[in-house]
């Protein structure tokens, strides 16, 4: 069976943020405003995930 995949997009800036936030940002892979990238569901991307909720948008791939 085939992973579930997910799409994450940055919609707000990590500038004046915890520097744990814009670390894990980085982490996911983002690095601009409207950047979208395509990671596996999993409790380790969705961990990162909850860590910057009000920074990003997440939609099923």
């Amino acid at each position: 069976m085939a992973d579930k995949m997910i799409k994450i997009t940055l919609v707000k800036s990590t500038a004046g943020r915890l520097v744990k936030q814009q670390r894990t940002v980085e982490a996911l892979g983002l690095r601009k405003i409207g950047q979208t990238v395509v990671k596996k569901d999993n409790e380790c991307t969705r961990g990162m995930i909850f860590t910057v909720k009000h920074l990003v948008e997440v939609s099923e791939a």
